[in-house]
């Protein structure tokens, strides 16, 4: 018997679970139930990722503490991960005692080692706020294409990293001020002292074959970059003891959850941390997103070594979710919460449209919402519950067969299959594993037509057969149900009270049930009806919409102010100022890709007549370039022409928003036309 420890990524306590991040958490509890059912020791542990800068700034908005926005938000994804049966053995919190003690722990291992070194460098301060500010929090002109309104790390147009002073007239985007250059004294980690075994380790076989080769440019010519790990007061975290008003980064204390959230459990169950964190029998799988894979792979096991804990047996790296081939869009209502999700559809279906697509590979996955519908409908209920759903009825007074009657061989070779599947299972090939065990359902159903029960029933003299060909379909959906039991587990619980025998092990699959009675049969699954998908895009395109609009009760406005505080207005302008800019209104003629960009979409501005306007916008990643055609928007139309990567960029388009996906383009009411100014 193996003995596995499990982890997720940490949900960030900031925000509520969408279907994207679904597809991490329904992969991990697949694995999980699949080790369970084989036999082995597996333990599933998770936490909340509840610190660093975005809390404290919630926090502030909304006159509350960092605590009661953890807590709040923490029972809301319990109860998101319960809605889609996601079962973790302890799901924790990253601001707890057992973090901060491990925290300290590895934290000395690190000092004991000679790794940590001290630095001052240069920093943006938001003199306004009296805060630091992390990359998040900085907009400005990127150093190298000068494209404008960049984040403080990386550059959306030509790619570019950097940090936040190298930008160009950097603006704090908490207050709208602009920040002044301070330096401070930050901690770092010299992981280049393990340069060595970090090559060796990424190439060991413990990441997916596309990651090591990705991390392999890391080892080549160059040292290990030191790794930040503190941040200066203000900051919402653990103080580091050693080094009063500093606190560990983020980025130091979330992976050490895994632990924290393991002792725990280890404290509620009688066990000891060292038997799962320094055992080298015990096996550590982390479940993780592509984007987050730099530190999973460098600066954790570079912790983890040099503490004397275990490394990570594997780490298994999954893509994004897209939704018909695009990002998923709060303005199409494609970027669906959980919670809206489980107001229309069965978890189920989603369960087993993820599995069907999850490979080992670290690829993107697609939700088709046309194909989702179609091959659950198929599938499942057409395939699966199909087989129990016409023939359970026929002999629920008799019950199954005292000897199993002869299938042609079907239940044998759908036995033999058992350990190819698991291998699929294994391997995290779950899309291999639903088409083996559709294959098997695609000769069951066959069996069923050919024999016909329905007609059977009609003829008190084959009763007997009636009973057999009944015996027969209803194990080989037994059989189907424990392979999909950690797909589909309710499924299998309800193949487990019609028969009358829970599925308890993977080797239930290889022995049928002989003799036995049947419960009454209960529906099991009800096909998917494309209206409910429509009426639950609907709903998430409507939540959009109220982000967006003024809100009304009676004749109260329920407008608050976290967007005021979060940008404060700047400094007074006289009219004649005002007068200096041209607002225009225009009309969108065009709207084109700009492939090397990430951000940027290429507009065609109409002012009238003949008078018309190439504008690089940055909306990229809140409109599709079919709804921009046509639309009148307001554009600043005597903004010096700017000589951009990509070409001549004539003005300006005037937007609202925080920026990524929440970009609002200002629009005037019909009547407006093109070329108008706007006073």
């Amino acid at each position: 018997m193996r003995q596995i420890l499990v982890t997720s990524a940490l949900p960030y306590a900031n925000g509520h679970i969408h279907i994207g991040h679904l597809v991490e958490y329904l992969q991990t509890d697949i694995w999980v139930r699949f080790q369970k059912l084989r036999g082995h020791r597996c333990i599933y542990i998770c936490a909340d990722d509840t610190h660093g800068t975005a809390i404290s700034i919630r926090a502030h908005q909304e006159g509350r503490s960092e605590e009661e926005i953890i807590a709040e938000m923490q029972a809301a994804h319990i109860r998101d991960f319960s809605g889609f049966e996601i079962e973790f053995d302890h799901y924790g919190s990253t601001n707890s005692p057992e973090n901060r003690d491990l925290c300290g722990e590895i934290w000395s291992a690190l000092r004991k080692a000679d790794m940590v070194v001290e630095k001052e460098i240069e920093q943006l301060f938001d003199v306004e706020r009296g805060t630091f500010l992390a990359d998040r929090f900085v907009r400005g002109t990127c150093p190298k294409c000068e494209s404008g309104n960049q984040p403080g790390d990386n550059c959306g147009n030509c790619g570019a990293t950097y940090s936040p002073v190298d930008l160009i007239d950097p603006v704090s985007s908490l207050s709208g001020s602009r920040p002044e250059k301070r330096k401070a004294t930050h901690l770092f980690v010299q992981i280049e002292q393990l340069h060595d075994f970090l090559d060796e380790w990424t190439q060991s076989g413990a990441l997916p074959t596309e990651s090591s080769n990705y991390l392999k440019n890391f080892f080549l010519n160059e040292a290990l970059r030191d790794w930040d790990i503190s941040r200066p007061a203000p900051y919402f975290g653990f103080e580091i003891p050693d080094s009063p008003g500093n606190y560990w980064y983020v980025w130091f204390d979330a992976p050490i959850g895994y632990m924290g959230s393991t002792r725990k459990w280890c404290e509620l169950n009688d066990e000891n941390l060292d038997d799962w964190w320094r055992n080298p029998d015990t096996e550590v799988h982390h479940f993780i997103g592509k984007d987050i894979q730099y530190f999973h792979t460098l600066f954790w096991p570079a912790m983890l070594k040099t503490a004397g804990f275990s490394l990570p047996t594997k780490v298994h790296i999954h893509g994004f979710l897209q939704v018909d081939g695009e990002k998923m869009s709060k303005s199409r209502g494609t970027f669906i919460q959980a919670s809206t999700y489980l107001k229309h559809l069965d978890p189920a279906a989603l369960r087993y449209y993820y599995a069907s697509k999850l490979s080992s590979k670290v690829n993107d996955l697609d939700l088709n919402l046309e194909e989702f519908a179609t091959k659950v409908n198929s599938d499942l209920v057409g395939k699966v519950v199909n087989l129990a759903s016409r023939t359970a009825r026929f002999v629920k007074d008799v019950g199954l067969s005292a000897e199993y009657p002869d299938d042609g061989g079907l239940f044998e070779a759908g036995a033999a299959q058992g350990e190819k599947i698991a291998e699929a299972y294994e391997a995290g090939d779950f899309n291999k594993a639903m088409r083996l065990i559709m294959e098997l359902a695609d000769k069951a159903n066959p069996y069923v037509e050919a024999n016909a029960p329905w007609e059977l029933r009609k003829d008190p003299e084959k009763a007997d057969k009636l009973q057999a060909v009944c015996t027969v379909a209803l194990n080989l959906f037994r059989q189907l149900a424990v392979y999909l039991a950690p797909v589909l587990p309710r499924l299998a619980e309800q193949a487990g009270a019609l028969l009358k025998a829970p599925i308890l092990s993977w080797d239930d699959a290889a022995n049928p049930l002989l003799g036995s009675e049947l419960s009454k049969f209960e529906h099991m699954m009800q096909r998917i009806d494309p209206k409910k998908i429509n009426a639950m895009i609907e709903e998430s395109r409507e939540d959009q919409e109220q982000e967006q609009d003024q809100q009304t009760t009676g004749h109260s406005y329920q407008d608050d102010d976290a967007a005021l505080k979060a940008e404060p207005i700047i400094e007074e302008i006289t009219i004649d100022d005002f007068a200096k800019v041209d607002f225009r209104v225009a009309r969108i003629v065009e709207a084109k890709e700009v492939p090397e960009a990430r951000k940027l979409v290429q507009l065609t501005l109409s002012l009238g007549g003949e008078e018309t306007r190439n504008v690089f916008a940055g909306i990229k990643s809140a409109y599709d370039l079919d709804e921009l055609q046509g639309r009148l928007v307001v554009m600043v139309a005597n903004l010096a022409a700017r000589k951009m990567k990509f070409g001549i960029s004539e003005g300006m388009v005037i937007a609202s928003g925080p920026g990524g996906e929440d970009i609002f383009l200002l629009s005037p009411d019909d009547g407006a036309v093109p070329g108008q100014r706007v006073h």
